[in-house]
């Protein structure tokens, strides 16, 4: 694979990795909290355990967030099903505070996928997809 390319393409995921924990003007969340409601939001509770893997972070590194966000009333700590394993859920305020970011940073992303025209952002989506998925083919892991 050419030099050049690999510099290029590493340079623009290193462009959006920069972009990951960006504040967006009129957020109320810091970007900790909007991952942790964001799992919640979509998978309901779960342990810190099953959080610390769809985020990819380390247990102590979940439970420092989650803290964080239990200190602020955006989750809360629920007993489990078999009343060892704690799980923790959004509050009302959380889920609130959720989907006003989430509006909050669709409005940019909705403006740069429109300056791309809705048949390259469709592309763009399914590259990366595909570029995604040969990462995790390359490192012996199964697609997303």
């Amino acid at each position: 694979m050419d030099d050049d390319l690999l510099r290029a393409l590493g340079a623009e995921v290193m462009r959006i990795a920069a972009r990951r924990t960006e504040g967006y003007a009129g957020s109320v969340l810091d970007y900790s909290a909007f991952r942790v409601l964001w799992r919640l939001a979509d998978d309901g509770p779960r342990t810190l355990g099953e959080l610390g893997e769809a985020l990819q972070l380390e247990r102590s590194t979940v439970s420092r967030q989650v803290r964080g966000c239990v200190d602020r009333g955006l989750v809360e700590r629920v007993a489990g099903d078999d009343d060892r394993s704690h799980r923790v859920r959004a509050t009302a305020a959380g889920l609130e505070a959720y989907r006003h970011d989430l509006a909050v940073r669709g409005v940019a992303w909705s403006g740069a996928l429109s300056a791309l025209g809705e048949e390259r952002a469709y592309a763009l989506v399914r590259d990366l997809r595909a570029f995604n998925d040969g990462l995790d083919a390359a490192r012996g892991r199964p697609a997303r």
